[in-house]
């Protein structure tokens, strides 16, 4: 069976831990931010954990080989 190939916007928005979990980028951080509150500015600076089904979708759909 020939490999499967890595979805090429996944691995510039996902990134694998040591343990499997999956990281991502927040949400919601580029554009109207005098609106949002100032603790969602901040908390959304780091990289947040997926939910552990979603990186499961992501990790055998989308990064095959775990980048």
């Amino acid at each position: 069976m020939p490999k499967m190939k890595t979805k090429s916007s996944a691995k510039k928005r996902f990134k694998i831990t040591g343990t499997g979990k999956v990281l991502a980028g927040a949400a919601n951080k580029r554009h109207r931010l005098i609106s949002k509150a100032k603790k969602a500015k901040r908390q959304n600076r780091r990289t947040n954990v997926i939910s552990k089904p979603d990186g499961i979708i992501i990790k055998r759909n989308f990064l095959p080989y775990g980048l």
